[in-house]
């Protein structure tokens, strides 16, 4: 039996301690915005909040999750506003065909709740996503106009 705290809500879920959290997300829980891309924990597109801290959750195993606070996608949107950094990410058009984006928000969620102002440098290792659409430009922009909003 796994307990995990998803999006602020308690699950007591029967799994197998070696299952990926991305797949305990998706077809357990049912939270669908946390996309599996690479399973090896290189391209993002699974990337959600892990106490706070950008994680991989394609390679996490569930058994390292237990009682920590795990924040997906769907966490952002409040009573039906998106966050600033979604609504940055709408103005400045950054998706194209949009499968690794759930992940570059989750990232950079981290990004600026731990640094209000990162330089191009830290937003570069900090939101390292694979974005096969090049997007990248795209994201700083928004990642900026969130910075000066």
């Amino acid at each position: 039996m796994a307990n995990l705290n998803i999006n602020g809500k308690k699950y007591a879920l029967d799994v197998d301690p070696d299952t990926p959290l991305l797949w305990v997300i998706r077809e357990q829980v049912g939270l669908t915005g946390t996309k599996y891309g690479c399973g090896i924990g290189t391209c993002g597109a699974c990337t959600v909040l892990f106490e706070g801290q950008a994680m991989r959750s394609c390679s996490l195993p569930v058994s390292a999750a237990e009682g920590k606070k795990i924040e997906t996608i769907e966490s952002l949107e409040k009573n039906g506003q998106l966050s600033k950094i979604q609504k940055a990410w709408v103005e400045k058009q950054v998706p194209q065909c949009g499968y690794c984006q759930s992940g570059m928000v989750m990232a950079t969620t981290a990004l600026l709740r731990n640094n209000p102002n990162p330089s191009d440098e830290q937003i570069n290792a900090s939101v390292s996503n694979i974005c096969r659409c090049g997007t990248f430009q795209q994201v700083r922009d928004a990642i900026h106009a969130v910075i000066k909003a």
